[in-house]
C-alpha cells in the first residue's frame, strides 16, 4: 500500500513538474547540494464568512457591486498605469507650456482609448470607477482632477457631481463604508468570484 502511495505521489510530482514548465512565470524548479526542489507562488486564497442577506435589495446590492467590480478594475488599473506615464513624462519636460502641449496630445490618445467604452457604463460603474480610482492612487477624484487639469475644472466637475447626488471629494474607506466593495475586489482579484 505504501509503495502505491509513493508511486502516486511521484506521478502527482512529475505532473506539477510538467505544468511548472509550462507556467514558468508563477514556478520554477531549483537544485541545492544534488536535491532538486520544486517551488510554486500561489495566489493568495480569502477566506470571508458567508454573506447573509437579511432581503432582496441587500442581495441585489451585493451582486450589483460584483458586476461593477469585474468592469472596472481593469480599468483602473490601466488608467493608474496611464497616469504614473504621464507624470513621467510631465517631469521631463521643462516649462509649462510644454507641458500643455503634451498633455493635450495624451488627453487625445485618452479619450480614443477609453470613451467607447465608458459611454456604455452603467452610472453604478462610474462611481465605482472613481473608488476604485481612488483605492489604486490615493487620491480622490477631485484631487486628481485637480492636478492635471486645474481647480476650476475640478470644482466644475464637482458642482456636477453634486447635482447627481455624488461627491468626487469622498475618499475610499475599506475598513468601513466600502468594506464589501473591498472584499469583492480581493475575490476577483484573487479568481475566487
Amino acid at each position: 500500500m505504501k509503495r502505491i502511495l509513493y508511486i502516486l505521489f511521484l506521478l502527482c510530482l512529475s505532473a506539477n513538474m510538467y505544468a511548472a514548465q509550462q507556467h514558468m512565470d508563477s514556478c520554477m524548479v531549483r537544485v541545492e547540494n544534488g536535491d532538486t526542489i520544486y517551488m510554486a507562488w500561489l495566489h493568495d486564497v480569502w477566506c470571508y464568512p458567508p454573506l447573509k442577506f437579511k432581503n432582496k435589495k441587500q442581495e441585489k446590492f451585493y451582486w450589483r457591486t460584483v458586476r461593477d467590480v469585474k468592469k472596472c478594475l481593469p480599468y483602473a488599473k490601466m488608467i493608474t498605469q496611464d497616469m504614473a506615464y504621464a507624470d513621467r513624462e510631465l517631469a521631463k519636460l521643462p516649462d509649462k507650456k510644454s507641458q500643455r502641449k503634451w498633455w493635450k496630445q495624451f488627453e487625445r490618445q485618452l479619450y480614443k482609448k477609453y470613451e467607447k467604452d465608458f459611454r456604455g457604463m452603467y452610472a453604478s460603474q462610474g462611481m465605482m470607477l472613481m473608488k476604485l480610482l481612488d483605492r489604486e492612487t490615493d487620491r480622490t477624484s477631485y484631487e486628481l482632477i485637480k492636478e492635471y487639469k486645474g481647480k476650476a475644472s475640478a470644482n466644475f466637475w464637482q458642482f456636477v457631481a453634486k447635482l447627481f447626488k455624488n461627491d468626487l471629494k469622498e475618499e475610499y474607506d475599506a475598513a468601513d463604508k466600502d468594506r464589501i466593495t473591498e472584499r469583492v475586489i480581493n475575490l476577483v482579484e484573487a479568481g475566487q468570484l
